[in-house]
């Protein structure tokens, strides 16, 4: 079996893109796989010796709220290659205020302390 090593390049209008490094001359037969169910094979295409430009479509029939993930897999092992996550609706907005809670909190820790160091000072 030879090494290979799915690197993510963007998502673009609903297509992820990534660079499929391999030692043998032919690439292996991908699947893409969502909430346990392959829903798809990701376009391969030859970029250089070695290198294959991997593509899939994000399939606007499994995006909803919450969290999916999609994953890319060697279709002969079942190995993970690489995978992307989708974040949408209220999930997401419950997130960030958490975060931006979080943030607050240590900022008025750091002035606090800012301040403490500067009156020792």
């Amino acid at each position: 079996m030879s090494e290979m090593t799915l690197t993510r390049m963007r998502l673009v209008e609903g297509v992820w893109e990534g660079l499929l490094s391999v030692r043998d001359a032919v690439p292996p037969r991908l699947k893409l796989r969502h909430a346990g169910e392959i829903v798809g094979e990701p376009e391969t295409v030859a970029a250089d010796a070695g290198n294959w430009l991997v593509r899939f479509q994000i399939p606007v029939d499994r995006l909803s709220d919450g969290i999916q993930t999609f994953v890319i897999e060697n279709a002969e092992t079942g190995d993970a290659l690489a995978h992307e996550t989708v974040v949408a609706g209220e999930v997401l907005d419950e997130d960030i205020r958490a975060e931006v809670d979080l943030l607050r909190a240590e900022l008025d820790l750091l002035k606090r302390a800012f301040r403490r160091h500067c009156a020792e000072s």
